[in-house]
C-alpha cells in the first residue's frame, strides 16, 4: 500500500480530543490523537465521557482551532448540534468540529450534521478510502488558520475574567508577539498593579503533578468559595514533529468550575521545562485579577530551577523512587523549593525516602536544629481521595503563600497531624497471591504425574501377577509373591484416596450406562435418564466415560478431567444439564422501562425458565439522571434502557416473579451497580409485598391509602405507560410510587424482605477492575468502588443472599477492547482472585462469598475459545481447593458466555450469524452455564425483534436439533482439546507471574499494564485484518461484486421523544414527592461511608426515595470521582 504523505500545517494547530458524554469507547480517539500529534498538532486530550460544556469550555480556554470527538453510544445528533450551538453562543463559532462513530452515525445523519454546520463527520468508508493519515490530513488542512490575531478590545474584558479574551491574548503572545505588542504592554501595566501570588510547581516526569494540582485546586475551591484560580500547565513539544500532547487536563476533575481557568502550553522548543511565553500568560491572568495562579512545568531533570524565575512560592514534586540517597545531593530544587511533596507515598521505601529528603533539606538550608515535623517535606498520595498528606500539603502551601506574598488568602482548611497512609485493597504481604496460585497448581500437576506413574506401575504389576496365575511356570508362586511384595511396597507411594478412585472406577462408569443416574440432594432421590434416543433409535449417552484399562490413564483422567460435576470440573460443574432450562439468556434494553419490559415478555414467551439480561442506556451506566440538556437528552434510552429510580425497576421487571426459582435476572451495570442492585432488590421485595396484599385481600384498602398519599402531596403518581404486553399480569405495579414498608406493618414487611433476599436469583456485573482495565464506565475512585463491592458482599452474607451473584467477573469487555482469548482469560481470573483476596482481607470466609462470584466470558472463533470454560473451571477449582481450602461449592466456577461482538462486521452482515453459530457451538460443547448469542445486525444498529429471534434460534437449534449436543461431555477424549487445554492453562499461569512481577493486579493497573497489553493485541489484530493476512470472509476476502460495502440498517431503533420526556417528568415528580426524605437519606449514605459502616445497607433504604443521579453525586462527595488515565 502507498504511504500517505503527512500534511505540514502553516500554523501551530491546537486540537481538543475526547470521547462524548457517557461513552467509554476511547480506543479510536486515542489512535487519532496520536496521529494528530505525530503530524505536528498540539493535542489537548480529555479522554472519555466528556460533556459538551466541558469540551467547549476547554476549547475556548485553550483557544483551539478544532474539536475532534468520537461518539459510539448514540445521541450523536443532539451532542454535535449542541456543541455547535454552544460554541456560537460563547462567541467561539470559528472552532471547527470533527467527529466519527464507526457505523453508529448513519450517512443520512452525517449529511444532516454537515448541513447544520459540523465541519466533518468521518464514516468507516472514509477510513477505507482515505486511510487514517488521509483523514487526519483532511482535518488539519481544514483547521490550518492562525489564532491570536486581530485583537479587538480583549484587554478591556480581562477584569470580567472573560475566558475567550484571556485565551486570545495568550495565543497572541505565543503566536504573534510582534503584532500584539501594544495589547501586551497594557496587560503588563495591569499585571504590575496586581498582587496575585504565583505558585510554581515543578518535578520529575511521572511524579503525579497533574493529580496533585487537581487536589490542590479542589481544596482551594472549598476553602475559598468566592476566589478565582488560574492554572498554566506546560508540556514538552516533540523535537522531531513539533507536535505535543498536552495531557494534564485528563487527570483533573476539579477544573470543571466557573472559578477556574486553565491553559496548557507547549514548550515549542526542546530541552526546556517552560514555554518562553509563560511570563505573558502569567501576566494576563494577573491582569484579570485571578486570586491565585498555579504554574506547572513539564517534567524536569536534576539541575532545572527555571520555575523560580516565574513564581513567588515553589513546590517541588518527587517520588520515593529517586535512587540512592546521594542522588538527592544533585537535585537543585531541594536547595530552592519552599515546599516538597514526596508523592506516591504508597510506594515501597517511602518512609525511608521521607527521612532522607528531610535530612537533605535540613543540610541544604542549614536547619540542623529544626524539628523534623517543621521541615516542609510532605508525604502525599494525590491519587487517594481526601488524603491526609495532601490536606497538610495544601494548608502548608497556602500558609507559605500568605507568609511570602501577604496575599489575602487566609486558609481555614482543617487538617490533622495524620500522615499519608495507603488504603490497601490487598495487604502488602499478599501481593504474590497469583504466583502462589500458579505454584500450587503446578505442584498439583507434578503430583498427578507422579501418582499416575505409580498407578501405572501398580497396574503393570497387577497384570503380570494375573498372567502368572493363569500360566504354567513351575515357580510362579514364588514370582507372584515377589511381585505382590513389590506391589505392596509401590502402593505405599499412592495416595489412599487415589487407590479408592481406581477401585471405584468401574462402578462409577456403570452408573452412566444404567438407564438412570441416581443420586441424593438434601435426602431427596434424584433420577436422571442417562441416554436420549435419536431418530434412528440409537441410544445416545449424555455422558461418556473413557474405556481406559490402565490404572495410570484412569487416575490421570480423573485427576485432570473427571466426569461432569466432579473436581477439577473440566467438563462442567454439574453432573448433568438441567432438562427444562437451556442456558439461553434473553437480552433486552431500549427506550423506557415499559418498552424493554415488552421486549422481555416477547423473548421469554413460551420459555420454561425466565433468564432476563438487561442492557442499560449510557446515562444509567454513568450513574446519571435523565435531563433535557441536549447531550444527556440524546442518550436517554438509546442502546439500553433508561432506569433512574425504583419505580423504573418495578416497571422494567413487571409481570415476572423475581423471587420465583425459575426466574433469573442479569444486569449489565458496573460503576453505579450498587444503586441499580438496590433498586432491583427493592423491586423484588415490593413484588412479594404485593402478593401478600393480594393473598390477604388488602388490595382496595392499600390502593385507597396510596391515592390519599398522592392526593395530599399534589403530585402525579407514576404509572406503566401503554398496554401491558401478553404474559404481563401486572405483578410489581400495584406499589408504584410507594414501597411496601409505607403500606404494611413493619414486622410483616421485614419478614417479606428477609425471605425475598434469600430467594431472588440473578447476577449484577459490578466488576470495577475490568472497567478500569478495559471498558471505562468507572465513576467512583477505584478504592471506593471496591469498598462498595465488599459492602455488597458482606450484606449478602449477613442477609443469606445465596442465589444471587454479587459480581460477574467479566472478560467479555476485555475481549471487546481487543484482548486475545488467553489475555482475556488470564486477566479475568486474576481479577477474580483479587476479589477473593480483598474479601478475605475484610474478614469474610472463603465459603461465605465464593458461591456469590460468577464469571462472564466472550467467545470468538480463535482455537483457544474452544477450551476457555474448561481451563477457567480447572484453574479456579484447583486454586480454591489447594490454595484457599474452599469447599466443593466454592470450587465450582460458574460462567455466562456471550458470542463475540467484535466479530460482528458491518460488511456482509448476514455472514455474522455463521460466526455466531460457531461461537455458540464452542460454548455449548464447553458446558457454559448461560449463553447469549448476538444478533447479526448489532454491528450497525440496535437489534430488531427479527434479528433477536434469529440469534435465539441459533442456540435453540443447537440444543434441540443438533444430535451431538445431546451428549454433555462432547469435548472430552479429543487429543486437540486436551493439548489446547494444557497449553492455555500454562499460558494463563505465565501471565499470572507477569502480573505478580508488577505488584499484583492493582500494581499492574497503576502502570496500565493490562490496558497497554489489550491495546497491543487489538492493534495486532487490526493490522492483520487490514493487510489481509488474517482472512475475514466478506470483509477483506471473498467480497461481493459490489466490494462488500458497509451495510446500512433497514430499521434504526431509537428512544422516542415521549419516552424520554416521561422519564424526565416522572423524575421531577419523584424529587418533589420525596423532597422531605432526600437530604436525610443521602446524608445517611455519606455518614456510612465516612464512619466505615456498610454503605449498601444504607443504599437499600436510599433506593426507595432517591434517584440514581442524587445518590451518585452524594457518593462523589465522600468517595471521590474516578480519575481518567491517558
Amino acid at each position: 500500500m502507498q504511504k500517505t504523505e503527512v500534511y505540514t500545517p502553516k500554523n501551530k494547530i491546537r486540537i481538543v480530543t475526547a470521547a462524548s458524554l457517557f461513552d467509554g469507547h476511547d480506543a479510536a480517539i486515542n489512535i487519532m490523537r496520536r496521529i494528530l500529534q505525530a503530524s505536528g498538532a498540539e493535542v489537548i486530550h480529555l479522554g472519555h465521557d466528556r460533556s459538551v460544556e466541558e469540551v467547549v469550555n476547554c476549547a475556548i480556554q485553550e483557544d483551539a482551532q478544532a474539536i475532534a470527538m468520537t461518539s459510539y453510544q448514540g445521541g450523536h445528533m443532539e451532542y454535535f448540534k449542541y456543541m455547535h450551538d454552544l460554541l456560537k453562543e460563547k462567541g467561539a463559532g470559528h472552532i471547527k468540529i470533527f467527529g466519527g462513530g464507526g457505523g453508529t452515525i448513519l450517512p443520512s445523519e452525517i449529511e444532516e450534521l454537515h448541513k447544520y454546520g459540523i465541519t466533518r463527520i468521518y464514516h468507516p468508508d472514509d477510513g477505507r478510502s482515505m486511510g487514517l493519515q488521509g483523514m487526519i490530513n483532511d482535518l488539519l488542512h481544514k483547521c490550518d488558520f492562525p489564532t491570536g490575531i486581530n485583537l479587538n478590545g480583549e484587554v478591556g474584558h480581562l477584569l470580567e475574567k472573560n475566558w475567550r479574551s484571556i485565551a486570545s491574548l495568550i495565543s497572541a503572545a505565543e503566536n504573534n508577539p510582534d503584532e500584539s505588542g501594544a495589547e501586551m504592554k497594557r496587560v503588563h501595566e495591569l499585571a504590575d498593579k496586581s498582587s496575585t501570588p504565583v505558585l510554581g510547581i515543578t518535578g520529575t516526569g511521572g511524579a503525579g503533578k497533574s493529580s496533585l494540582i487537581d487536589e490542590l485546586v479542589r481544596r482551594f475551591l472549598i476553602d475559598f468559595p468566592d476566589k478565582y484560580i488560574g492554572v498554566i500547565s506546560v508540556d514538552p513539544s516533540k523535537r522531531k514533529t513539533g507536535g505535543a500532547l498536552l495531557g494534564d487536563r485528563i487527570r483533573m476533575n476539579s477544573i470543571r468550575n466557573s472559578r477556574v481557568f486553565m491553559r496548557s502550553l507547549a514548550t515549542r522548543q526542546s530541552n526546556l521545562a517552560l514555554s518562553k511565553h509563560v511570563s505573558e500568560a502569567v501576566s494576563i491572568l494577573k491582569a484579570a485579577q485571578y486570586d491565585l495562579i498555579i504554574l506547572e512545568t513539564s517534567g524536569i531533570g536534576q539541575s532545572d530551577t527555571e520555575i523560580l524565575d516565574h513564581s513567588d512560592v515553589s513546590l517541588y514534586v518527587m517520588t520515593p523512587e529517586y535512587g540512592a540517597a546521594t542522588q538527592l545531593e544533585k537535585i537543585d530544587m531541594l536547595d530552592f523549593a519552599d515546599l516538597i511533596s514526596l508523592n506516591k507515598f504508597d510506594k515501597r521505601g517511602a518512609m525511608d525516602a521521607l527521612r532522607d529528603v528531610k535530612k537533605q533539606f535540613k543540610r541544604n538550608h542549614q536547619l540542623w536544629d529544626t524539628d523534623d515535623e517543621q521541615i516542609p517535606v510532605f508525604g502525599t498520595i494525590a491519587s487517594q481521595f481526601n488524603d491526609p498528606g495532601m490536606n497538610n500539603l495544601y494548608r502548608a502551601v497556602m500558609d507559605k503563600v500568605r507568609e511570602k506574598t501577604g496575599a489575602s488568602l487566609e486558609s481555614k482548611y482543617q487538617v490533622t497531624k495524620e500522615m499519608s497512609e495507603k488504603i490497601y485493597i490487598i495487604p502488602p504481604n499478599r501481593t504474590r497471591y497469583l504466583s502462589e496460585i500458579t505454584e500450587s497448581n503446578r505442584k498439583y500437576a507434578l503430583w498427578v504425574q507422579q501418582q499416575s506413574a505409580v498407578a501405572e506401575t501398580l497396574y503393570g504389576l497387577q497384570i503380570a501377577m494375573a498372567n502368572l496365575k493363569s500360566g504354567k511356570l513351575e515357580d510362579k508362586d514364588r514370582l507372584i509373591k515377589v511381585l505382590q511384595e513389590s506391589f505392596e511396597q509401590e502402593k505405599l507411594n499412592l495416595d489412599p484416596k487415589n487407590w479408592q478412585l481406581i477401585q471405584d472406577w468401574n462402578k462409577r462408569r456403570q452408573r452412566y450406562k444404567d438407564e438412570y443416574y441416581v443420586f441424593k440432594v438434601r435426602e431427596k432421590e434424584i433420577r436422571i435418564k442417562t441416554h436420549t434416543q435419536s431418530l434412528s433409535r440409537t441410544e445416545i449417552p449424555k455422558v461418556v466415560t473413557p474405556s481406559f484399562k490402565s490404572w495410570g490413564d484412569i487416575l490421570k483422567w480423573i485427576l485432570t478431567e473427571n466426569v461432569p460435576g466432579e473436581f477439577p470440573y473440566a467438563a462442567g460443574i454439574y453432573p448433568f444439564k438441567r432438562e427444562n432450562e437451556d442456558p439461553t439468556r434473553m437480552f433486552a434494553g431500549e427506550g423506557g422501562p415499559e418498552r424493554t419490559n415488552r421486549r422481555f415478555h416477547y423473548v421469554s414467551k413460551g420459555m420454561p425458565a425466565i433468564r432476563l439480561s438487561t442492557a442499560f442506556d449510557s446515562v444509567t451506566l454513568y450513574g446519571n439522571d435523565p435531563a433535557y440538556r441536549p447531550d444527556i437528552y440524546g442518550k436517554i434510552g438509546n442502546s439500553g434502557v433508561s432506569i433512574c429510580c425504583l419505580d423504573d425497576a418495578k416497571k422494567l421487571y413487571s409481570g415476572f416473579n423475581l423471587a420465583a426459582p425459575t426466574t433469573s435476572v442479569s444486569m449489565t451495570i458496573n460503576g453505579p451497580a450498587p444503586m441499580l442492585l438496590a433498586y432491583f432488590m427493592n423491586a423484588a421485595i415490593d413484588q412479594q409485598c404485593e402478593l401478600y396484599i393480594r393473598e390477604h385481600n388488602l388490595k382496595d384498602k392499600i390502593e385507597a391509602k396510596i391515592k390519599a398519599i398522592y392526593k395530599e402531596k399534589g403530585v402525579e403518581r407514576p404509572s406503566y405507560q401503554g398496554e401491558l404486553p401478553e404474559g404481563n399480569d401486572g405483578l410489581g405495579l400495584m406499589l408504584l410510587g410507594v414501597t411496601g414498608d409505607q403500606v404494611l406493618p413493619s414486622d410483616v414487611y421485614q419478614n417479606i424482605k428477609a425471605n425475598t433476599l434469600q430467594m431472588v436469583r440473578g447476577t449484577v456485573q459490578a466488576d470495577i477492575l475490568k472497567e478500569d482495565q478495559a471498558q471505562n464506565t468507572c465513576i467512583f475512585s477505584t478504592e471506593f468502588a471496591l469498598r462498595m463491592m465488599g459492602d455488597i458482599q458482606k450484606y449478602f452474607i449477613d442477609c443469606k443472599v445465596r442465589n444471587f451473584y454479587s459480581v460477574s467477573i467479566s472478560g467479555y469487555h476485555i475481549a471487546e477492547a481487543g484482548a486475545n482469548p488467553i489475555s482475556q482469560l488470564a486477566f479475568t481470573l486474576a481479577n477474580g482472585f483479587t476479589y477473593v483476596e480483598y474479601y478475605l482481607s475484610r474478614g469474610m470466609h472463603i465459603d461465605e462469598f465464593a458461591p456469590n462470584l460468577s464469571f462472564f466470558f466472550s467467545n470468538g472463533v480463535d482455537p483457544e475459545y474452544a477450551v476457555i470454560g474448561r481451563v477457567a473451571r480447572r484453574i479456579w477449582a484447583k486454586a480454591m481447593k489447594l490454595k484457599y481450602g474452599a469447599n466443593e461449592r466454592s470450587q465450582m466456577l460458574k460462567y455466562h458466555i456471550q458470542t463475540s461482538g467484535r466479530s460482528l462486521h458491518a460488511q456482509e452482515i448476514d455472514f455474522n450469524d455463521i460466526r455466531t453459530t460457531l461461537q455458540a457451538l464452542y460454548a455449548i460443547y464447553d458446558n457454559c452455564n448461560s449463553l447469549h448469542t448476538n444478533a447479526y445486525d448489532e454491528a450497525i444498529t440496535t437489534p430488531t425483534e427479527e434479528s433477536v429471534r434469529r440469534a435465539m434460534a441459533i442456540q435453540l437449534i443447537i440444543n434441540k436439533e443438533l444430535g451431538l449436543a445431546k451428549n454433555e461431555n462432547t469435548l472430552q477424549g479429543s487429543f486437540i482439546i486436551e493439548e489446547l487445554t494444557d497449553l492455555v492453562e500454562e499460558a494463563v499461569y505465565a501471565e499470572f507471574d507477569r502480573i505478580t512481577e508488577r505488584g499484583g493486579v492493582l500494581g499492574a493497573m497503576e502502570t496500565m499494564y493490562q490496558r497497554g497489553k489489550i491495546q497491543e493485541e487489538s492493534l495486532y489484530y487490526e493490522t492483520l485484518k487490514h493487510t489481509g493476512e488474517y482472512p475475514i470472509i466478506g470483509v477483506n476476502t471473498f467480497l461481493s461484486s459490489k466490494g462488500s460495502p458497509t451495510v446500512l440498517p433497514r430499521e434504526v431503533i431509537r428512544a422516542e421523544k415521549e419516552e424520554k420526556e416521561y422519564q424526565i417528568e416522572m423524575l421531577k415528580n419523584l424529587h418533589a414527592f420525596y423532597a422531605h426524605k432526600e437530604e436525610e437519606t443521602l446524608k445517611g449514605i455519606q455518614d456510612a461511608a465516612v464512619q466505615n459502616k456498610n454503605i449498601f445497607e444504607k443504599l437499600m433504604e436510599a433506593a426507595k426515595y432517591c434517584s440514581l443521579g442524587q445518590i451518585t453525586n452524594a457518593l462523589f462527595e465522600v468517595g471521590g470521582e474516578y480519575r481518567r488515565n491517558m
